[in-house]
């Protein structure tokens, strides 16, 4: 995302003025007044006896306590690094030609930065207007051509997006991810759990493209290869989707990890079979048959959902894009390791050089959020290089 000047020159009273601005339109746009009465509101109820009776009522407004308590945190803090910034800087010009003046702007400097990036966040998150953007989701890896090459793509996508989720703080929870045969793995499926987890995520729903020198030929030939990613959001407790027992097939099998290795001793894998629309989900992470089930339970319930939208709506792109065949002509990203190193966002024209941040350091908010940028005509200029 592009950085004020503040990032490569010394801040000015300018470019503090310009933040200011744009930190006042995003608590207009986040309803920070309305969120602190209600905050409030919940603090009160969470108080009052009876609050836990109904457990599953009472963690969702705790998680929305949660959620509010962030928004009016966040919008605070903005405010004292902008006041300790402008603070900084009026000490400094009373300083005149002092030696410690440079310092303090060096420090206002640094804090408009970080002010910079906060306020970039709450922006995003600003832009988040679906109805599960600001939830969990379900996000699935899938190879697509390429053979053994895509079964191996896949898994270094999978090490991206956990390496992405650490660094954004989510929790994650590995349903699948069985080893291939030969080389890397057959599909992953997870559930993220953080704060705007499926708005962001839901940025990576596609086809995702890479290009490389095989490391399973001896000629060492490039190969092409590519795998699909789908993206769908954690339901909510209120939305109740039924499903028959009549209409589902259970299937226990062993488990097994990445790299072969048995992720337990027992048949406690799950494989769920919807029988009138065919989809199946898997799932082998939990110690126990009945975890395993219930995980596949909420994922499928996820996928019916999201069908159910595509009949009524007919248009699946609301909630994990146009599906493609997972191969030529149909990428999003292109992942290009040789004859040159580039990443590059064939949607918002987001690239940089430096792939190993990207994938063994599952750096993608550049990516992610020119994404959001492009989608809600937020974009500013030229591509940002990540």
């Amino acid at each position: 995302m592009a950085e004020a000047s503040a990032t490569a020159t010394q801040v000015t009273t300018a470019d503090l003025d310009a933040l200011a601005a744009r930190l006042a339109e995003v608590e207009a746009y986040l309803h920070v007044e309305e969120k602190r009465g209600r905050v409030a509101e919940l603090e009160r109820q969470s108080a009052a006896p009876g609050f836990w009776d109904d457990a599953d009522r009472a963690r969702e407004l705790m998680e929305e306590l949660g959620r509010d308590r962030g928004d009016v945190k966040a919008v605070e803090d903005a405010h004292e690094a902008l006041s300790d910034a402008r603070a900084a800087l009026e000490l400094a010009a009373e300083m005149g030609d002092d030696p410690d003046a440079a310092e303090l702007i060096a420090e206002a400097t640094e804090a408009a930065a970080a002010l910079t990036r906060s306020i970039d966040e709450m922006e995003l998150s600003s832009w988040f207007t679906g109805e599960f953007d600001h939830g969990d989701a379900i996000l699935t890896i899938k190879p697509g051509q390429g053979g053994l090459e895509a079964q191996d793509w896949t898994f270094m996508l999978f090490k991206m997006y956990m390496k992405y989720c650490a660094r954004r703080g989510w929790k994650v929870t590995v349903n699948d991810c069985p080893a291939a045969e030969v080389i890397g793995i057959d599909r992953a499926t997870i559930t993220v759990e953080g704060k705007d987890a499926f708005g962001m995520l839901r940025a990576e729903a596609g086809v995702h493209r890479l290009v490389r020198i095989s490391p399973t030929d001896a000629k060492k030939r490039r190969q092409t290869t590519f795998a699909g990613v789908e993206v769908i959001p954690v339901l909510p407790n209120d939305i109740d989707i039924e499903i028959a027992p009549d209409d589902i097939r259970v299937d226990v099998y062993h488990a097994s990890g990445p790299g072969g290795q048995g992720v337990n001793t027992t048949d406690s894998a799950v494989r769920v079979t919807h029988l009138p629309t065919g989809i199946v989900v898997t799932c082998q992470n939990e110690r126990s048959q009945i975890q395993n089930k219930a995980a596949c339970l909420q994922i499928l319930k996820a996928r019916l959902y999201e069908l159910e939208l595509q009949k009524r709506e007919d248009k699946l792109d609301e909630i994990r894009g146009p599906k493609t065949d997972i191969g030529f002509g149909n990428q999003i990203r292109s992942y290009v390791l040789y004859p040159y190193q580039m990443v590059k966002d064939l949607r918002t024209g987001v690239e940089t050089g430096n792939v190993e941040s990207v994938l063994e350091e599952g750096d993608l908010d550049p990516f992610i959020i020119g994404y959001h940028r492009w989608s809600t005509g937020n974009a500013e200029g030229a591509p940002v290089e990540g």
